[in-house]
C-alpha cells in the first residue's frame, strides 16, 4: 500500500493565558486510544498535559509495540455509516468534535466495505507523532504503580482492560474490592422491539413486585419439553471461544457460570436454575404446564434493552445468535450486545462515577475508556474525548455541560454514569460493559410516511427510525458544540 498523502494531524488553535496564571498539568495514566484522545483534547484547550505510558518500561500481555494508541486486536473501527448505525454515528460525532483518533483513522484507512479499517502501524505512529510534537504534551514513559500522588490535582485514569496489577490493587482499595471486576461475565442484551409479544408475557415469579416493581417486571419466553430439549442439544453442540493464555488463570465467579457449563452438569440443571418455570403462568396458553422459561430483565431506564437472565456464555457470537433465536419469542431477536466471558478490569461506574466521569470518593481522579464500562475502540476513545474536555474545562474554571442524552456521546456517557437500571439483589456486578447502540438513546417514534407521503412498512420503519435518531443526534450535537461554554474551550 502506498503511504498516505494526507497531511499529518496538526495541533489546533489553543486558548491563550496571561503569564501570571500558570496552569499545573493534567496527568493522564495510559496511552491507549482513550488516554491519547484525552491528551489531545486537553492540549487543544491550551492546558498542559503529562501522558504516562508504562510501555516499553513495562509491557502488557497483549501489546507488541511501545506506540501510543496501539490496536491490540482488530484493526476495524466497525461501521462508518452515520445514518443508520450507532457506531458510525459516533464516528461522525467524534469528527465534529475534533477527534485525533478519527483524524488519524481517516488518514490511514484501508479498504473494508462500509467499515472503517486502518493500517494499525501507521495509525499508531501518527498519533504518537502528533502528541509527541505538541508543545503542551509531555510523554512520560514508566509505570504509575499506585494511586497518583496528591500533588497531581487532576488525573485521568485510562488504563483499559489490562490495568497493571499494582494500579488495579490501588483502585480496588480506594473504591472497595467489590466495585472493580477482574473477570467479565456478560449475558446477551436484546432490543425490546425485536421481542415477539404474541409469544412472551410480562410477569415476575409469583407476581412479586419487589422494590420499584409492579409484579410484571420480566419478559418470559416459554418452552415446551421438546423445545427445551432441542435448545439444550444445540447449546451443548455449539462452538465455544477459548480463553487467551493470560486469561486462563483468572477464575470466573461461581455465581456467573457460563450457561453451557451449567448445561454440561445435567440435562435438568438449567430447568432448576436460570430457566426454572416456577411461579409463572403463560396467559397465551392458560392451564398449560411450563417446562422451562427464559426470562429477560429490563437493563436500562428507558426500557429499550432487556438482559437475558443467567445467560452469560462463552459461545462464539454467530452461535449465540443461532442458538438463542431458537428460544420462543426471540426468533427475530436483535442483540444490542452478545455474551462473553473474558479477563477485564472495569468499575461499577454508575455507583462510583459522577456525570463528569470523576470518582465520587476522590474527585481529582477521572476515569476514561474501557475501565469505565464501555466496549470497543471508538467508544473508548469517545469517553477519553469527553473526559479530556471535562478535565480541561475544570482546570480553566469553567462549568462543563455533558452532551445531550440524544447524542451518541450522551447515550454512551449515560450508560456509564447512570443509565443502567439497578435491580435489588443484582449485586455490584450487574453493570456490564457495552458498545454504543441505538437502544441507549431516548426513544423516538419511527416516521410512518416518507417525504413523498408513501407509507413506510416492515423493516423500512426500523431503518427510518435509525435515520431519525441519527439526525436528531447530530443536530443536538452541533448545538452542544456551539454553546458558549464549549466555544471558549475549542
Amino acid at each position: 500500500m502506498q503511504p498516505s498523502t494526507r497531511a499529518p494531524v496538526e495541533p489546533t488553535r489553543r486558548f491563550a493565558y496571561p503569564p501570571f496564571m500558570p496552569l499545573t498539568p493534567i496527568h493522564i495514566i495510559g496511552g491507549g486510544l482513550a488516554g491519547s484522545e484525552a491528551a489531545w483534547q486537553i492540549a487543544k484547550a491550551g492546558v498542559p498535559v503529562v501522558l504516562h505510558e508504562m510501555r516499553p518500561v513495562r509491557q502488557t500481555e497483549a501489546h507488541k509495540t511501545d506506540g501510543l494508541a496501539e490496536l491490540v486486536c482488530s484493526n476495524s473501527f466497525r461501521s462508518d455509516d452515520a445514518a443508520t448505525n450507532a457506531v458510525g454515528l459516533l464516528h461522525e460525532e467524534m469528527r465534529r468534535a475534533g477527534s485525533l483518533i478519527m483524524a488519524a483513522g481517516d488518514a490511514h484507512k484501508l479498504p473494508a466495505g462500509g467499515a472503517l479499517a486502518v493500517d494499525r502501524d501507521r495509525f499508531s505512529a501518527e498519533i504518537t507523532a502528533a502528541l509527541g510534537r505538541h508543545p503542551l504534551v509531555t510523554i512520560a514513559r514508566g509505570e504509575v504503580d499506585g494511586l497518583p500522588p496528591p500533588a497531581w490535582d487532576s488525573v485521568v485514569i485510562a488504563t483499559g482492560p489490562l490495568t497493571s496489577p499494582a494500579l488495579s490493587a490501588a483502585i480496588a482499595r480506594l473504591t472497595g474490592e467489590t466495585e472493580l471486576a477482574f473477570f467479565d461475565a456478560i449475558a446477551p442484551i436484546v432490543h425490546h422491539d425485536s421481542i415477539d409479544a404474541d409469544v412472551t408475557w410480562r410477569q415476575s415469579r409469583y407476581d412479586k413486585a419487589g422494590p420499584g416493581g409492579t409484579g410484571a417486571d420480566y419478559i418470559n419466553c416459554p418452552m415446551s419439553r421438546s423445545e427445551y430439549e432441542a435448545f439444550l442439544d444445540a447449546l451443548l453442540a455449539a462452538d465455544k471461544t477459548s480463553f487467551k493464555e493470560w486469561e486462563a488463570s483468572t477464575p470466573y465467579f461461581d455465581g456467573c457460570l457460563p450457561i453451557e457449563v451449567m448445561a454440561e452438569r445435567g440435562r435438568d440443571t438449567l430447568r432448576f436454575g436460570p430457566m426454572k418455570p416456577v411461579g409463572l403462568a403463560n396467559p397465551h396458553r392458560p392451564g398449560e404446564r411450563l417446562h422451562a422459561v427464559v426470562q429477560l430483565r429490563q437493563d436500562n431506564a428507558l426500557g429499550t434493552l432487556w438482559n437475558m437472565v443467567g445467560f452469560q456464555t462463552k459461545l462464539k457470537h454467530a452461535e449465540q445468535v443461532r442458538v438463542f433465536r431458537m428460544i420462543p419469542g426471540l426468533a427475530n431477536a436483535e442483540f444490542a450486545r452478545l455474551g462473553g466471558l473474558h479477563r477485564n478490569t472495569f468499575l461499577n461506574s454508575p455507583k462510583l462515577l459522577d456525570g463528569a466521569l470523576r470518582l465520587k470518593a476522590e474527585p481529582r481522579l477521572r476515569f476514561a475508556g474501557q475501565i469505565t464500562g464501555c466496549e470497543g475502540y471508538v467508544e473508548s476513545a469517545a469517553i477519553g474525548l469527553l473526559a479530556g474536555r471535562a478535565a480541561a474545562a475544570e482546570k480553566l474554571g469553567m462549568t462543563w455541560a455533558p452532551p445531550p442524552p440524544t447524542t451518541a456521546f450522551g447515550a454512551l456517557l449515560g450508560h456509564i454514569t447512570g443509565g443502567h437500571l439497578a435491580i435489588e439483589g443484582d449485586g455490584p456486578r450487574s453493570f456490564q460493559p457495552m458498545n454504543v447502540n441505538f437502544g441507549l438513546f431516548p426513544p423516538l417514534d419511527a416516521p410512518t410516511h416518507d417525504a413523498d407521503g408513501r407509507r413506510i412498512k416492515g423493516k423500512e420503519r426500523g431503518v427510518a427510525r435509525k435515520r431519525a435518531l441519527s439526525a436528531r443526534a447530530l443536530a443536538d450535537l452541533d448545538r452542544w458544540l456551539a454553546s458558549p461554554a464549549r466555544a471558549a474551550a475549542e
